[in-house]
């Protein structure tokens, strides 16, 4: 596992965490989720991204 941080303004803060509860997810789950919906979406289009090393995943 890779730990990522990103800065967020308040307002979408907020409102990250209004959805995740409203779906029943952590804050982390629901930014989980966007992340893997934007990656099948771009790999249904574009095909599947290939992982070329594992060691150099940043």
């Amino acid at each position: 596992m890779k730990h990522l941080g990103i800065r967020i303004e308040d307002e979408l803060h907020y409102k990250l965490h209004y959805i995740s509860k409203y779906e029943g997810r952590s804050g982390n789950g629901q930014i989980l989720y966007l992340i893997k919906k934007c990656i099948s979406e771009f790999e249904n289009e574009h095909g599947e991204i290939k992982i070329e090393n594992e060691n150099n995943n940043n």
